[in-house]
């Protein structure tokens, strides 16, 4: 790395800003070789912390100062939260490159003693600014509380300031939980000396991570922005690529041009979140706009009009009539657990470090147990809880770093060992009722490969028969056993798609 001729990184200077641009600084200098440093600007969203932005005359709070730091030439690039900038940027400006997005949920936290204490609630407070956040607590948060009886009252507080201080209002306010970026503190986790201030603000706490498909996040949250002017030279815009992330890009310009569709603005209550699975792009958009709430999955990438009108069975545990599911008890103890399926329950145990769920279904129903369930794949996968697990943040708030998966007794996963929770055996009284409607059905939905192995052994037409599977790893085993499917991402977003 060079010293001469530092290039000059303009950032907002809280500790997040700092820790953020820090860490994009050692990338650039680490992968293009050139030297970087940083000057800290004040911007007005960060001096005024009293209000909501939404409740602000005007717009740009947290990039006007950079923007004119930039265009005056006394920084040579910016670092900005992506989700921070506006659609229209001051002409000379130019985005150079964003970074590879780790996380774009947002995260619940909640004192660990107060769980136990919801059954008895008759109001719950969170703490949040955003108006999306809000909309989407007051429609759906009640259902993911365990123990929360239908007449406590959902009540939403004003929450500013940074992550460091917010999470100490948790503490010493009248909040019962708040909600944040995860990202935020990802990357303050991500840093030793920020990491150990975190770790003392997050103790005693634990956590949710809010399913996308309810809680949708903010368009553009978790990427960050790098900007420089138009004019700028081309060793340094080269180096400013060496960090680029064109996957994470491409589901921005997605998100961006959905959050645009709705009118843009900090008072939208619409949270829109793209994802790219395989080979297609999944839309989440939830909220409300225009005094009409929003709630759609968007599948890109394939073309459901062949399949419109056609009928549907779905092998799903009440109606998997051939194969059945014999109970194995292996309780598991205090790690952490990835719940496979309903099947499973009678492994689970309340005082597990952590519980994680295959789905959402899956997750309400472990919530209805009154169990506190920290996330959930929604059906993307073992894949997407071991990006959890591999989270610095979440890592800080596990009792330990011990993992399970409960599953059938011939599963793997990349997660870590598997506890045999239950085992395949095929039924000899079959439901003539539900055997009739799926060989009378057009297409088959599949829950995994073995039931497609033991179903066709049986009835060898059904391959011939459309086949459809989720994004997880049946996905992965029907490819590999090159058997055409249709995709989807769940049982809704198949009928709703192929629906007339």
């Amino acid at each position: 790395m060079t010293t001469e001729n530092l290039y000059k990184i303009g950032t907002r200077g809280s500790l997040l800003a700092i820790t953020q641009c820090t860490q994009t600084k050692n990338e650039l200098e680490e992968k293009s070789g050139k030297g970087f440093e940083l000057i800290p600007i004040v911007t007005q969203g960060d001096q005024i912390t009293d209000k909501p932005l939404w409740q602000l005359d005007g717009k740009d709070f947290f990039t006007k100062e950079l923007d004119t730091a930039l265009l005056t030439d006394n920084v040579d690039l910016v670092v900005h939260s992506y989700k921070d900038l506006g659609s229209e940027r001051p002409e000379g400006i130019k985005l150079q490159a964003i970074t590879k997005r780790k996380f774009a949920h947002d995260i619940l936290l909640i004192e660990k003693s107060k769980i136990e204490k919801i059954k008895e609630m008759k109001t719950f407070t969170v703490g949040t600014s955003s108006p999306r956040r809000t909309q989407n607590i007051n429609q759906f948060l009640k259902e993911y509380l365990p123990g929360a009886q239908d007449d406590l009252e959902l009540k939403v507080e004003n929450l500013r300031g940074n992550v460091n201080t917010r999470i100490e209002k948790l503490k010493t306010e009248k909040y019962d939980a708040i909600i944040l970026a995860l990202a935020g503190i990802e990357r303050l986790a991500s840093k030793d000396d920020s990491r150990k201030t975190l770790a003392k603000l997050l103790d005693g706490l634990t956590f949710m991570v809010m399913p996308q498909k309810y809680f949708t996040s903010a368009a553009s949250q978790g990427a960050l922005a790098i900007e420089c002017n138009e004019d700028a030279s081309k060793e340094l815009q080269n180096a400013l690529l060496t960090i680029h992330d064109e996957q994470t890009a491409l589901e921005m310009k997605r998100e961006r041009e959905a959050f645009a569709s709705y009118g843009g603005g900090c008072h939208l209550a619409v949270g829109i979140h793209v994802k790219k699975v395989f080979d297609y792009y999944v839309h989440f958009h939830n909220g409300k706009h225009n005094n009409e709430l929003i709630n759609k999955i968007i599948f890109e990438g394939f073309d459901y009009a062949p399949y419109k009108g056609k009928s549907i069975y779905f092998v799903f545990k009440e109606n998997d009539f051939l194969i059945n599911k014999e109970r194995i008890n292996t309780p598991v103890r205090n790690e952490n657990v990835f719940v496979t399926s309903s099947l499973c329950f009678h492994n689970v145990n309340k005082n597990a470090s952590s519980i994680w769920a295959s789905g959402n279904r899956t997750m309400k129903k472990l919530i209805s147990r009154g169990l506190w369930v920290n996330g959930s794949a929604e059906g993307f996968g073992h894949q997407e809880i071991l990006n959890f697990k591999n989270s610095k943040a979440i890592e800080l708030m596990l009792q330990q770093s011990s993992w399970k998966v409960l599953s059938h007794n011939t599963a793997s996963s990349v997660l870590g060992e598997v506890i045999p929770s239950y085992d395949h055996q095929m039924n000899n009284d079959i439901d003539k009722k539900f055997e009739k409607q799926m060989l009378e059905s057009d297409i088959i939905y599949w829950s995994s490969k073995i039931q497609y192995n033991l179903y066709t052994q049986k009835y060898p037409e059904l391959k011939n028969k459309i086949h459809a599977v989720g994004l997880g790893k049946t996905h992965t085993s029907f490819k590999e056993a090159k058997i055409p499917f249709i995709p989807c991402l769940d049982m809704t977003q198949l009928q709703e798609s192929i629906a007339e």
